[in-house]
């Protein structure tokens, strides 16, 4: 299928995005890095945007709802990873699921018309940008 690089890209992705949150501990996830940092987030404040904005965005935008909140319960980086780990490799199997019609049809983008192809790269362009912020900002801690 001539899409299948949008669901290997984000199956590598999200493996990165797990590794890097597993270069943290505990103690690390109140932590703001950088204080002058507009968006000054926490390591945890991190977390939950991934979480909750992949989930809104497969959600409302995609049309894949893995059927569990998208915060885990307690909020410790272990239950962030298992959480991530687990929504994460659903969406993955419905991505695979996908033909090459559902890939061109249009969805709604917050308030205009894309391409689910359009979409899903802006949604793995927000998960790099995110993961980088995240890497470059441990180096300030």
């Amino acid at each position: 299928m001539k899409y299948d690089f949008l669901v290997e890209t984000y199956e590598t992705e999200r493996i990165k995005v797990v590794s890097t949150w597993g270069m943290f501990s505990d103690e690390d996830l109140f932590v703001r890095p950088h204080p002058i940092d507009p968006r000054g987030r926490s390591f945890h404040e991190q977390m939950v945007h991934q979480c909750v904005s992949e989930d809104l965005w497969f959600r409302t935008m995609l049309g894949i709802n893995v059927g569990a909140p998208p915060l885990p319960t307690p909020e410790t980086r272990l239950e962030f990873m298992k959480r991530y780990s687990e929504d994460s490799e659903k969406r993955l199997a419905a991505l695979r699921e996908k033909d090459e019609s559902w890939w061109e049809e249009e969805a709604t983008f917050f308030d205009v018309q894309r391409p689910r192809t359009w979409i899903m790269i802006r949604a793995i362009c927000l998960t790099y940008s995110s993961r980088i912020r995240f890497i470059c900002s441990s180096s300030l801690k």
